[in-house]
């Protein structure tokens, strides 16, 4: 790593401690949580995410392409992507890495009504979609906290945590601008849980500029936390 040692490890510390304090509690069955006023299901293993995280706020703050096509990428869930449809967006896409996250913005497409205009599919970033497909807005919730390029992800939940590396958010800064249509955008996420001057650096490797759009600070599991908004620009 060329991060200061000391820095890094709090950091995966309190990214550890995220996974403990918010990570699923071995259900067996699916259940439900509440959010933005909605229901919603979740299979066991997949991330809920509660009041006060940044999915609640992302959610009702991103510029959604009214009458376009909205590519969510990491959607677990599937809460921004169900929003996006039920919000103006005329096609959907939301793809996530994890099994349990698909089968459960699955159940919340079917639950909210909008299979007519969005579906889901597994994709590893772009890796599983079609190299051709274009979209007026791609958005994705990254993951902040750089764990170790060894890192073994051992349950579903730790990948709306981790990112090896910040190997896939180089992969989605790299990629994202080809993906768009003429006149679309590129967004992501991130907060002060993370290392940003790391992702900067990221960005200037990629030829890419984030611009930053808004931001919210919230308390999350007892950190003070700072969400904010990117659009992605090439240099």
């Amino acid at each position: 790593m060329n991060q200061p040692s000391a820095t890094f490890d709090e950091r995966y510390r309190v990214g550890r401690k995220l996974v403990d304090e918010l990570g699923p509690e071995g259900n067996t069955q699916p259940s439900t949580f509440e959010l933005l006023g909605l229901e919603w299901d979740v299979v066991p293993g997949c991330y809920a995410p509660h009041p006060g995280t940044g999915t609640e706020y992302y959610t009702t703050a991103i510029p959604y392409p009214l009458g376009g096509s909205f590519l969510e990428i990491g959607c677990g869930a599937g809460v921004t992507a169900v929003w996006a449809a039920l919000h103006g967006c005329a096609h959907v896409t939301a793809t996530d890495i994890t099994d349990t996250a698909v089968a459960s913005a699955a159940l919340n497409v079917e639950r909210h009504g909008i299979a007519d205009r969005a579906h889901v599919r597994k994709s590893d970033v772009f890796a599983d979609l079609d190299p051709d497909a274009k979209y007026d807005t791609v958005f994705w919730n990254c993951s902040v906290f750089e764990a170790p390029r060894d890192f073994e992800f051992t349950q579903d939940f730790e990948w709306a945590i981790f990112d090896p590396g910040y190997a896939a958010l180089g992969r989605y800064l790299a990629e994202v601008p080809d993906r768009l249509l003429p006149g679309g955008r590129a967004l992501v996420t991130f907060n002060t849980l993370g290392d940003f001057s790391r992702v900067a650096g990221l960005a200037e490797d990629k030829g890419v500029a984030l611009s930053l759009l808004d931001s919210s600070s919230r308390v999350l599991a007892g950190e003070q936390v700072t969400y904010k908004v990117f659009e992605i620009v090439r240099r």
